[in-house]
């Protein structure tokens, strides 16, 4: 690692430069490149001799001289699976899954939105698992939109996911985290926020430092956390089907009864349960470091999805054993309730594994959301040091860094649940867009090989889907935020035109310097050119 020395040496270097103005720069980068150089031709002819975190160990020496610097493909079949689980499976089943039972206003009616929605996460899956098998490139949508509509529709999608969706997620599941973990100090009152923010804060800067360190680590810690939170959903099924067997079924008789729903409210049940099966295209996100990739993803959705589907309705089934829905409805934590009513003296078992679930999703979405930023630097969308990898690690480090220091800025505001509800509708904008795509290239990419084909109806099925839940929330609640979410997406385009399109000399002397000032202060190296 650079000493605090050579770190002051550097900045001096630079701050001294800016100062000189213009006519400094040349100076400056002439002595950066050169210093750029040096410094990676000393690492890697530390890695030679085995040492400098290799430790002289001639087994990892071996490892390392074999691998070129690219991301690896360390991904196996079994973590594909717990990376969609993991992810699907975060806080909002345990915590608030009323959404669905509100909207719908029917216990029958809830459980069939609930399934219904893990049938569409299935069948957007299989478009994707297409898309994925015939464009074998990380970053999921980006990928995809690039190929079929061009560089400016998946120039918004990265915009839009990069700098708010992907990071804002990351910071509700962590914030659900530190509510869950700081309550037990806190028995007689509702832990301060500033305490769950701080630990919100620091569990993200543990989780990218995992994601930063090693790949094969993160993905240990998403499996071990995953089985954590079946443990918790083996439990919970497990009480409501003992219930179920004793006869506790007031609550499911007359099960739809219920008000009229309106196109709207079936639209916004729709919203509540598929928010909770968000995580269903994770695995397009990694396709690169996926093993064997046109075997395991297909593998991977079809089992990991149908599984959750399954734990969701169980779930729900087993909550109605316990509650009435008014009880639900009103219940704060709902798998709290259930335990404190079914598991008592053992009650601390659910907020416990709770925590451990939040981790593992948030996790997960890291992991996933630092590789589409990766993408996203490599193809030019964004600042080019985001498509840098670690020389020793070969992890994406300044694309994770990146996506943590958004999330954590997103944990300061007071009410983030708000943008994220109003942003969901452009999530499903550019999930329609996805799936059209693939239509799209049926007809203009015909040369392309198909491993894997889906029926051209499911494609059009999920975008006539995608269009209802676009349009049904906005119909029925013409909220001016929408507008808001709308103009922000449009306003890419104004950062499109110069920055990508154009590519404005300025802007490329201005970042030149401090790209090679980060590469040097975090040791990153582009990626090589391989097959």
């Amino acid at each position: 690692m650079m000493t605090v020395w050579s770190l002051y040496r550097y900045t001096n270097t630079w701050v001294c430069s800016w100062m000189k103005g213009w006519t400094g720069w040349p100076t400056l980068i002439l002595w950066a490149e050169n210093k750029v150089e040096e410094t990676f031709k000393e690492k890697r002819m530390e890695c030679q001799n085995g040492s400098a975190g290799l430790n002289g160990d001639p087994t990892m020496m071996d490892k390392r001289l074999g691998k070129a610097t690219v991301l690896q493909k360390e991904v196996g079949l079994l973590s594909a699976i717990c990376l969609i689980v993991g992810t699907m499976i975060g806080s909002g089943i345990f915590i608030s899954p009323k959404g669905v039972l509100l909207n719908s206003g029917a216990v029958g009616s809830c459980l069939l939105i609930w399934t219904a929605c893990g049938v569409l996460a299935m069948l957007g899956a299989l478009c994707y698992t297409e898309l994925g098998t015939m464009i074998p490139n990380s970053g999921g949508e980006h990928s995809y939109l690039m190929e079929a509509f061009g560089s400016p529709v998946a120039y918004l999608y990265s915009w839009t996911s990069v700098m708010v969706s992907k990071p804002s997620g990351v910071a509700i599941i962590t914030l659900s985290f530190a509510e869950y973990a700081s309550t037990p100090f806190y028995p007689e009152c509702s832990p301060p926020v500033i305490v769950t923010k701080c630990l919100a804060a620091a569990a993200i800067v543990f989780i990218v430092t995992i994601n930063c360190f090693s790949v094969k680590l993160a993905n240990y810690v998403q499996n071990i956390f995953t089985a954590a939170k079946l443990f918790l959903i083996v439990i919970i099924v497990g009480a409501g089907i003992v219930f179920l067997v004793e006869g506790k079924t007031e609550n499911l008789s007359n099960a739809f009864d219920a008000k009229s729903m309106s196109v709207g409210g079936i639209g916004l049940a729709f919203y509540s349960g598929l928010w909770a099966y968000d995580g269903w295209n994770q695995v397009n996100f990694i396709t690169e470091e996926l093993k064997n990739p046109f075997r395991n993803m297909p593998l991977a959705i079809l089992i990991g999805i149908p599984f959750v589907t399954m734990c969701y309705v169980m779930v729900n089934l087993a909550y109605f054993t316990v509650m009435t829905p008014n009880e639900l409805l009103m219940s704060p934590a709902v798998a709290l309730t259930f335990g404190d009513r079914v598991l008592y003296p053992m009650s601390w078992i659910v907020p416990l594994f709770v925590v451990f679930s939040t981790f593992g999703a948030a996790n997960g979405t890291c992991f996933t959301s630092g590789r589409l930023a990766y993408v996203c630097g490599r193809e030019g969308h964004m600042v080019e040091i985001l498509s840098f990898i670690s020389l020793r690690r070969l992890t994406p480090s300044p694309a994770l860094m990146f996506n943590g220091f958004l999330a954590i800025l997103y944990i300061i505001p007071a009410d983030i649940n708000t943008l994220i509800n109003y942003f969901s509708f452009a999530q499903w904008l550019f999930y329609g867009l996805t799936i059209l795509s693939l239509i799209v290239m049926r007809f203009t990419r015909k040369e392309l090989k198909r491993p894997v084909k889906v029926p051209i109806i499911i494609a059009v099925l999920m975008v006539l889907i995608s269009c209802f839940l676009v349009l049904a929330p906005i119909i029925d609640n013409p909220a001016i935020e929408f507008l808001y979410c709308a103009i922000f997406i449009l306003s890419g385009l104004l950062l499109y035109y110069p920055f990508v399109y154009l590519k404005v000399e300025w802007a490329c002397r201005l970042m030149r310097p401090i790209t090679i000032y980060l590469q040097l202060l975090m040791e990153v190296v582009p990626p090589e050119k391989c097959e």
